[in-house]
């Protein structure tokens, strides 16, 4: 079963520039899981068999507020999280979008887009 979170909406101070990191800026987070969902959940209506999107978003959040100067920095960082605390959660697939990036054109958002596994070898190998 798929799991998704829509446009989560974030301040938050990313960038490579330091002037980034100062001001901050705003970004958009969309969060799909794929769930292991058990029959707790579809059978007999309780929470404990699926995960709960409510602290899918405060894992968000809080990896939203740690500065980092690359946005892949960050979605890995919340993609590893999720397969750590959410063991019915088979797979994370994550896009954040800065939204008017600092970049000296006219932009709406740059993003970057992060599926990960728990099969990943770069989520099963950890350096």
């Amino acid at each position: 079963m798929r799991i998704s979170l829509s446009n989560l909406d974030f301040y938050a101070f990313h960038g490579v520039l330091e002037q980034e990191r100062i001001v901050g800026s705003s970004y958009l987070a969309d969060v799909v899981l794929d769930v292991n969902v058990t029959a707790e959940a579809y059978n007999h209506d309780e929470l404990s068999g699926t995960v709960n999107y409510a602290a899918v978003y405060e894992v968000v959040k809080a990896e939203m507020q740690v500065p980092s100067k690359l946005l892949e920095h960050v979605v890995m960082r919340i993609a590893r999280r999720l397969l750590d605390e959410f063991p019915l959660v088979e797979q994370v697939e994550i896009c954040l979008t800065k939204v008017n990036p600092p970049m000296g054109a006219s932009c709406k958002g740059a993003s970057v887009k992060l599926c990960l596994s728990r099969l990943d070898e770069c989520f099963k190998n950890r350096e």
